[in-house]
C-alpha cells in the first residue's frame, strides 16, 4: 500500500491491529477533552489509593470504577462520531436522542464512580486523619 492509501480490508495480524488500537486511544486523548479530564481524575484516585494503601477489594472497585467511565467515554465519542458521519451539519431528532443517551451513560458511569469513591475515600482519610464523628 502507497501512503494514500487507506486501509479498507481486515488487519493482517495482531501488530497491525495494535497500532490501530493505539491510533484510537491517542485520538480520544489528543480530541476529547473530557475524555483527558477523566484521566486525570483516575491519576489522582490511583495516587490517593496509593498514598492511603487500599486494601484488594478496594483497589478493585476503584479500578471497576475507573473503566466503566473510561468506557463509557470510549463508546460515547463512537456515538457521536458515527452520528456526526450520518447526519452531517444538518439537526435530527434522532440523531441528538442518540448523543444525548450516550452521553447520559457517561453521566450514570461518573456518578458510579463518584459513589463508589466516596464508599472508599471518606472512610480511609477519617481514619488517615483519625477525625471522630
Amino acid at each position: 500500500m502507497g501512503l494514500n492509501d487507506k486501509q479498507v480490508n481486515k488487519n493482517r495480524n495482531f501488530f497491525q491491529s495494535l497500532v490501530h488500537a493505539l491510533d484510537g486511544v491517542y485520538s480520544l486523548v489528543s480530541t476529547e477533552r473530557n475524555f483527558r479530564k477523566h484521566i486525570i481524575l483516575a491519576a489522582i484516585a490511583v495516587v490517593m489509593g496509593i498514598w492511603l494503601r487500599l486494601s484488594i477489594n478496594e483497589w478493585l472497585w476503584i479500578t471497576l470504577a475507573i473503566f466503566v467511565v473510561v468506557v463509557a467515554e470510549v463508546l460515547n465519542t463512537v456515538v457521536e462520531a458515527i452520528v456526526d458521519l450520518i447526519v452531517g451539519h444538518h439537526y435530527h431528532d434522532g440523531a441528538k436522542k442518540a448523543k444525548d443517551v450516550a452521553a447520559g451513560g457517561v453521566l450514570i458511569a461518573a456518578c458510579f464512580a463518584v459513589v463508589i469513591g466516596c464508599l472508599i475515600f471518606i472512610p480511609e482519610l477519617i481514619q488517615k486523619f483519625h477525625v471522630h464523628l
